[in-house]
Parts: C-alpha cells; structure tokens; sequence
C-alpha cells in the first residue's frame, strides 16, 4: 500500500496467476482520509446527530453529494457535545428520540457551552407530519423537519437555518 499525493491511498492488487503471466497489474485508489482541513473550512460544517446509523449514513452521502457541504457524524448522543466541540459546526442536524440521551438534552448542553451557543440546532423527527414541519412552529425555539426525508428537503433546511457566514455557494 502506498499513500498518495492527495491523501488518497493506493493498494496494488495483484493475483498470483499475474505474477506468473507478467501481465498488467491494476492500482486500485480509494481515499479513506477525510478531506484536507482547508476543502472543509470553504464549506459549511454540518453535524448529524442520530443514534440510527443507516439515517446519518444515507443522510451524510446525500449531502456531500451535492458538493456544498463538510458533513460529520455522531451516533451517540452521549457524544454529541464532544463532537461539536471539536467540529465546530455551521449547523447541526438533531434528532429528538433517541434513547438515554434525548435530542432536548443534547441541544441544552451545546446551548450552554460558550463556543458553540450560536450554532443553529434544526431537529429532525419522525413524531411529526410534513405538513407540521412546514408550518414555521418550532421545538423548544428550534426549527425542525419531519423524518423521513428526501435530501432536496434537507439541503433546503440547511439552507434556510444556516448563518449568513456560513451559507453555501
């Protein structure tokens, strides 16, 4: 295995039979490193708390799919502040039921921590309606979308609760 300029790694696949035919070998890149510090400083910071994590998963693939966004992840919401402490998100996606430690707790605790107190929270929850969602009420003075939810409606939820420093391009 070799590492590559950009941080991506090589492996070199190579067969036994190949070795005996001499024949062409095949590099294989894949980059398992995240992105370098400065590509994720030009993009907005997202922070996905959920313990399911099919949803963050799918969730953050959708989203840095797009292009416009550095997404982390965090399945247990027990590490939730820990996270974002050294995240540092633009926003933050919370799920509200999860267990031992529900998305209200979580959201106290970054809303009482001095560096990350401005850090917009949008929940996300299945206990409600799309349709509810849409209509502007908030829980516990946050914004929040309905589970589940197509990437379209979550990049325009993003978007409408990001900070004016951080908004995409």
């Amino acid at each position: 295995m070799e590492v590559g300029v950009h941080g991506g790694a090589h492996f070199q696949l190579v067969s036994p039979d190949d070795e005996k035919r001499n024949t062409m070998h095949r590099i294989v890149e894949a980059n398992f490193l995240p992105p370098p510090v400065a590509e994720a400083q030009e993009k907005p910071r997202i922070l996905i708390v959920d313990n399911n994590r099919d949803f963050t998963l799918s969730a953050r693939l959708g989203l840095e799919r797009t292009g416009r966004y550095f997404v982390s992840e965090e399945n247990e919401p027990a590490k939730a502040h820990q996270t974002a402490q050294r995240v540092k998100p633009d926003l933050i996606l919370l799920d509200i039921a999860m267990p031992e430690t529900d998305g209200g707790e979580v959201a106290a605790r970054i809303e009482s921590d001095p560096a990350l107190h401005r850090t917009p929270i949008v929940f996300l929850t299945a206990l409600v309606t799309q349709a509810e969602a849409r209509s502007g009420l908030q829980i516990q003075g946050h914004p929040f979308l309905a589970k589940p939810i197509s990437v379209q409606d979550l990049v325009a939820g993003i978007e409408r609760n990001l900070p004016a420093h951080a908004v995409s391009s």
